[in-house]
């Protein structure tokens, strides 16, 4: 006896396929788009903002000229490394929504 497989038949894994491709494509333009957007962490209520690009380049960092003093070195730069991981997880979370809306959720490995 044999073992009956399912039959997809061309059309449908043609449809498959080019719904695949369409996805590439709009994640594709997603990603180039936030490659153009800013995102800016902040820390120390304001002390320290900094801004990065999409790609996660840092753009600029501002510091309060309150909080530049000798004596607190240290503590700036903890505010420098707070605010840049969080302009990191603004810009992920951004990132993240927008191809989670073209792939409904589903995880394509490779692709993100």
């Amino acid at each position: 006896m044999k073992a009956k497989l399912p039959n997809f038949g061309n059309n449908s894994m043609s449809n498959m396929l080019k719904q695949a491709q369409k996805i590439q494509a709009q994640m594709s333009q997603i990603q180039q788009e936030l490659i153009n957007e800013e995102f800016t962490g902040t820390a120390g209520g304001g002390a320290v903002t900094v801004t990065i690009t999409g790609n996660k380049i840092v753009k600029s960092v501002t510091l309060a000229p309150e909080v530049v003093t000798p004596e607190e070195i240290e503590m700036l730069q903890d505010l420098i490394v707070a605010a840049f991981n969080q302009a990191i997880e603004t810009s992920e979370a951004e990132s993240n929504k927008r191809i989670g809306a073209v792939t409904g959720g589903l995880s394509i490995p490779g692709l993100m």
